[in-house]
């Protein structure tokens, strides 16, 4: 297993050193389509020679520490974090707990939760495309960056919350939807790092992004150990799907009351 995936991730390598370009350098860019990029707030310039790079250092000034700490303070983007934490939580419980659920609580084989794992996962492929196509077309329609954000995730958030239903079926058949519904809604809901783009200054982006994947690693390192903490009080997967299913209704509440408008941030110190 861990020759195919490392060797999987070798390819995926070379593939990806042969296909991404930067703006400047990418063989079918037309000057309008640059145009468009830069005029958008891409920092096309990042990797222009020396000389030429004042302007792009003027927009960066400022600790990296000060940055942090004004994200940290900024109501919208704990909010932000706070929903990816969330968010996560329902990621790692499909990647560490799922098969054992299906194995010690459900009665599969290892080989049966192998094939049954994967049902939840394709719904959530499916979910993350059709996620990111309702954005845009909410966008389009209504001309909100808000709403064309706020409603996928918190609908999503909301879908994922049918996972508490796997507690009252008992038909394997019905818990896989359950859990297929579930990863579906996490799909759709999953456009944090569209809002991060949205959202992040442009002399911060990194550091925004940074924070983003923070928080959502925290919850990596959380959900597994609160997860098995559970089982160990109760002997039952009940309180960890309640757990987990609660994590999407707080994610929902994060989007819903604590980041307000979705705009972009403007440091303090910024010109």
């Amino acid at each position: 297993m861990f020759f195919v995936m490392g060797a999987l991730g070798i390819v995926m390598g070379l593939v990806w050193i042969k296909t991404i370009y930067g703006p400047k350098e990418h063989p079918s860019i037309n000057e309008a389509e640059f145009d468009y990029i830069k005029d958008g707030g891409a920092l096309v310039d990042l990797d222009a020679p020396r000389n030429d790079l004042r302007q792009v250092r003027a927009a960066q000034s400022g600790s990296g520490w000060d940055h942090i700490r004004q994200l940290l303070s900024n109501r919208m983007m704990l909010g932000v974090y706070l929903g990816q934490y969330c968010i996560n939580t329902l990621t790692y419980f499909f990647l560490t707990w799922f098969p054992v659920y299906l194995v010690k609580e459900r009665g599969l084989s290892i080989l049966q939760a192998g094939f049954v794992a994967t049902l939840p996962a394709l719904c959530g492929f499916i979910g993350g495309v059709l996620g990111g196509i309702i954005s845009d077309a909410i966008l389009r329609g209504t001309g909100s960056l808000t709403m064309a954000r706020k409603i996928p995730i918190v609908g999503g958030m909301l879908l994922s919350m049918s996972i508490i239903g796997c507690n009252y079926v008992d038909g394997q058949a019905l818990v896989v939807g359950f859990m297929a519904l579930a990863f579906f809604g996490k799909g759709i809901g999953a456009l944090g790092w569209a809002v991060v783009s949205d959202t992040s200054p442009k002399e911060a982006g990194g550091v925004s992004g940074g924070l983003f994947n923070t928080f959502g690693n925290l919850s990596s390192i959380t959900t597994p150990i609160v997860i098995g903490y559970i089982l160990a009080a109760t002997g039952s997967f009940n309180g960890a799907l309640v757990f987990v299913g609660l994590n999407a209704l707080v994610a929902a509440f994060a989007y819903l009351v604590i980041v307000g408008k979705i705009e972009r941030v403007v440091l303090k110190g910024s010109s």
